[in-house]
């Protein structure tokens, strides 16, 4: 590990209560573009268009995957990929920012010797959650969101 640091990219799909938690030393955007690729290529194969809500992330971005793979593979999966961002300001409405405090709190919130350690610490949380299909309790409806979020739209 860098400095006793690791990055954790996670995947929630909150319809199927599953989630899947990618270790990586780094956090840049080819490490990132494994997931889009995983999603599309593999997840989703047959699918026409998979719809990817990211935070504002400067990696979350479809330009990793021509960072991370050659031009026409990248270009497949970027027509793939639908992509939708959440607020600069609005980390409480991305669920996988939600999910992803569960394992700090659960298994993660104490000193770790190694990345194996930690790798085995996130798979068995994250089997232990898909599992029992935990989901998200989702509290935030369209009459929230039309009071917490009027600035982003005009007034006519």
């Amino acid at each position: 590990m860098r400095n006793g640091t690791a990055n954790l990219f996670m995947v929630f799909m909150p319809l199927l209560a599953f989630r899947s938690v990618w270790l990586t030393e780094r956090r840049t955007a080819a490490d990132f573009a494994e997931v889009p690729r995983w999603l599309a290529e593999d997840v989703f194969a047959e699918a026409e268009k998979v719809v990817l809500v990211c935070d504002n992330l400067n990696t979350h971005k479809a330009a990793c995957l021509y960072e991370a793979f050659e031009p026409e593979r990248a270009r497949r999966i970027a027509s793939k990929l639908e992509w939708h961002y959440t607020p600069k300001h609005g980390s409480w409405l991305n669920m996988a920012e939600i999910e992803l405090s569960v394992p700090q709190r659960q298994c993660l919130g104490r000193r770790i010797e190694s990345v194996e350690e930690m790798q085995a610490q996130v798979w068995a949380w994250q089997e232990d959650r898909n599992e029992r299909e935990v989901g998200v309790k989702w509290r935030f409806t369209t009459a929230d969101a039309r009071v917490k979020l009027s600035k982003l739209y005009p007034t006519i």
